[in-house]
Order: structure tokens, then sequence, then C-alpha cells
């Protein structure tokens, strides 16, 4: 099969969707590997690196497209990207269509079969492929969300990290799943006084029993979230309904409840977001302001540590395109797994997610 690797062009997305290790996995099978040129620069990935791997360079993304009927990306299309895909195509990516009904129409009127990394789903409920950049960006909200609770910029002006005689800063994590506990273990682990909320009794046992002292949880409800706000420091937006919106669990009259300079870190920001005031942030402009709380929402966390987050990425999505590209799409959507990833297909809905909304 043809596969082909185009350049991200997402607002600050450095990531790519093969490294170089992929690509000579695919070509031992005689699949045909075609990578835009400088695809991936923003991940430290040459050229040259490509070639060597047994890649084919192009120079344009429209020949990439032309060449190639399995697209492996990163991140949604953007506009100018809907007109490059046909009928013939197979899209296998981040999509996150609850959020944006434009990418949704774009991809039904292309005719393309489109793949979605964050709905691809093991027996036991789990979603590997979105696993690895939710361990990434829990981490990494506790990092921004440290960094702009810096008087520096805007915030109360404290360290995240207790020292001697002073009282610890304070993380609210709402949601405790794998970016929630990411973040929890990353914000105790530096010396926060954590809280985790969430919904599911069974979950929240096992974070007691994983985590360290310094974290607490809460059954998720009005009262609780509220009550919590108060006297956080740092509130991440760690809830996810898979495929669907996400549930809006602060409201913009909640905010003045909390004391100015609070950091929001609003993780679910791909799904839509989970505070009534998030709007979708780049990395070049993260944060706003609003009622004299911080806002951060950038829709692509990962894409601030590319190496890393490619290198991860690759470790979970490689068996599903080799199987796809060795079986041909039919035969993989007999894989419940893939199946389960299935969002758009011969200009159709086909997650029920999305046809509930």
């Amino acid at each position: 099969m043809n596969i082909g690797v185009p350049k991200e062009i997402k607002a600050y997305e450095n990531r790519v969707g093969l490294s170089p290790s992929s690509v000579s996995e695919l070509v031992i099978f005689n699949h045909k590997v075609f990578v835009q040129s400088e695809a991936g620069n923003g991940s430290g990935f040459l050229n040259e690196d490509y070639v060597n791997a047994g890649a084919t360079i192009v120079k344009s993304i429209e020949d990439l497209y032309s060449s190639a009927q399995l697209i492996v990306k990163v991140k949604e299309p953007q506009e100018s990207e809907y007109k490059l895909l046909k009928s013939n195509h197979i899209l296998f990516t981040y999509l996150h269509l609850a959020s944006s009904q434009t990418l949704t129409d774009g991809l039904l009127n292309s005719g393309a079969t489109c793949i979605a990394y964050e709905t691809v789903e093991k027996a036991d409920g789990s979603l590997p492929l979105l696993l690895p950049m939710s361990e990434i960006a829990g981490r990494l909200s506790v990092i921004e969300g440290s960094k702009y609770l810096q008087k520096t910029f805007g915030g109360k002006g404290k360290l995240i990290s207790s020292v001697p005689g002073v009282a610890s800063t304070k993380v609210l994590v709402i949601g405790g799943g794998i970016v929630g506990t990411n973040a929890a273990r990353m914000a105790s682990g530096l010396g926060a006084h954590v809280t985790v909320i969430d919904k599911n009794i069974n979950r929240l046992r096992l974070l007691e029993e994983i985590l360290p002292p310094n974290v607490k949880t809460l059954y998720s409800n009005r009262k609780n979230i509220l009550n919590e706000l108060r006297h956080s420091d740092i509130i991440i937006g760690a809830v996810l309904i898979p495929g669907a919106q996400a549930p809006m669990l602060i409201q913009k009259a909640d905010l003045k409840i909390m004391e100015p300079g609070t950091v929001l870190v609003d993780v679910a920001i791909d799904q839509g977001g989970c505070f009534e005031t998030s709007k979708a942030t780049t990395h070049y402009d993260p944060v706003y302001n609003v009622d004299g709380i911080i806002h951060y929402c950038v829709a692509n966390m990962p894409g601030s540590v590319p190496r890393t987050a490619t290198e991860a990425l690759n470790n979970a999505t490689l068996p599903y395109v080799l199987e796809i590209a060795n079986k041909g799409i039919d035969e993989a959507l007999k894989n419940s797994e893939i199946k389960k990833g299935l969002n758009i297909q011969n200009g159709n809905l086909t997650l029920k997610a999305l046809l509930r909304h």
C-alpha cells in the first residue's frame, strides 16, 4: 500500500505521523512510504533520515495526497486540506469531530474513510492511541499550570512545590482517568496538595492506593466541585467521554468564587472543553484572562514536546498502521479495535457518540 505522511500545518504543531523507525518497519512489507519534505523537522527527523529508512520525499502536499492511499497524520486536517482528501483515501489521525462541525462536514464531503486515533478501543474499554498523548498532556498540564501561576504571568505568585513553613499549593484535578492520574502524580511529586474528583468510585479507590498521601479523592458532584474551586490554585480539566463533547463542569458564574490569579488548564479543549469560558488557544498565544482567572486551553499540548510525543505515539499507532496496510481497509475493519476507530465512511457518520448529538 502507498502510505503518505504530510507535514502538519496546524499552528505550532511539530509532531509527525510516522518516525523514520516506523517507516523502516513498513518498507519491510514492501509498502511505499511518501513523506512530505521537512515533515519531520519539528520532531528532529530530517529528510535524509527518512530516505535512509526507505521513504520517498515529495515536495508538495498535493503530490503527497495524490501519491498515497493511506494518510497517516497527527492532527485533524485543516480547511485547506479538505479538498485534497478523496474517496480512495484512508485517513488515520486524531480527529475530535465532536468539537468541530466544519471539520465533520469537510470529511463527510471528501468521501474518505476516516479512522480516529482517539476512538480506537480495546475490549476492556481502554483507548490505546489516546493513552500516550493523555499521559503527556496530563504531565504538561501541571508544568504549564505552575508556570502561569507565577506572578510574572498574572498568577497568584505561588511556587507549586512546598518549602518549609509555607502552605502547599492546592491543585484540583477534575477527572481521574489517564490525564488526571498523570496530572495528580506530577503535581503531588512536586509537593502540591492535590484533590482528584471523579464519578467512578472504583477509580477513586485505585487512585487512593497508587498515589502518595498528599493526594485526596472526592466524588464528583456540584457541591464538591464548588467547595474545591474556592481555595484551589490550579484547576485541571481532565474529563473525557470518548468521541463526544466534554461535559461543562465549571460555569462562567463559578469564576467569581475563585481567587484572582487562579489558573484553569482545560485538557479537554480538543473535545470542546469542560469549562464554559474555555476557547481553544495555541502554543504561540496559550493563555487569556476572564474575570481575573487565567485560562490555558491549548488544543495540542503534546505538540510542545514533539520528539517525545512522536516517538510515544508511533509506539502505539504502528501496529494498527501495519494492519491496515497489510490487510487493506475492508479486512482491517474486521478488527473490532479499528472498527471502533471508524468515524466516517462513504460520506456517512459511523461513530455512535456523534450520531447521538
